[in-house]
């Protein structure tokens, strides 16, 4: 078991940070929503007043889950907006990157934005949703900015970024989360009709002269 005892090293104290959250990404692996502080914990050989010293209750904890995840993903959006394709296949691609993802690791999605419908009760005041939605948005003003980068959207054309960026993330999420939980197509038939659906403006949107291009 780990002690409380202090290292004084800032650089052991961020390894230490970061194998209590690969073993909480195991047990949310395995449990998904319904991981518990007791659970990861355990998990991770320690116990549970130390978890909370590290993250300071289960939204601490949370977080930092969701900044690793979201960190994770956005990397790998970026790379699907770079790729040297055209520009419906790297929309195309970004869509199916985000999807992709979520199936990959449905337990993990789910911690992150659902929460369990029999949390214990020292548990029960966690908000999944309080904390769920600055993810969403941190999506939509990463996603604005890369429009904003490389099209030109004429006057105006800085908001109008932020309009879109907002509203495909918020598309892409309510479209994901109702594919994930039903399953009623292939990924593949759901990222054409998406892209088919954001295609109008963006198919007629030249780039910007100062810009990479899109």
């Amino acid at each position: 078991m780990e002690t409380t005892q202090q290292t004084g090293e800032p650089g052991a104290a961020e390894r230490r940070r970061r194998e209590l959250l690969e073993a909480a990404d195991r047990v949310v692996l395995r449990d998904g929503p319904k991981a518990s502080m007791n659970a990861i914990a355990a998990e991770a050989g320690i116990t549970k007043p130390i978890l909370y010293r590290h993250f300071g209750d289960k939204a601490g904890l949370y977080q930092a889950l969701a900044v690793r995840h979201t960190d994770a993903l956005l990397d790998s959006l970026r790379a699907a907006l770079d790729a040297p394709a055209e520009r419906r296949r790297r929309v195309e691609a970004t869509l199916d990157t985000y999807l992709a993802a979520i199936e990959a690791r449905p337990q993990v999605y789910r911690f992150l934005m659902h929460p369990a419908e029999d949390s214990h009760t020292a548990e029960r005041g966690f908000d999944v949703g309080l904390h769920s939605a600055p993810l969403l948005r941190r999506l939509g003003e990463e996603l604005a900015k890369v429009i904003s980068e490389r099209v030109d959207l004429g006057p105006g054309g800085e908001q109008l970024a932020r309009v879109w960026g907002h509203g495909i993330v918020g598309m892409m999420h309510a479209a994901g989360d109702w594919w994930l939980g039903e399953r009623p197509c292939a990924r593949a038939d759901l990222v054409a009709a998406l892209t088919d659906l954001l295609w109008g403006r963006l198919a007629t949107a030249g780039n910007r002269e100062d810009g990479p291009g899109f």
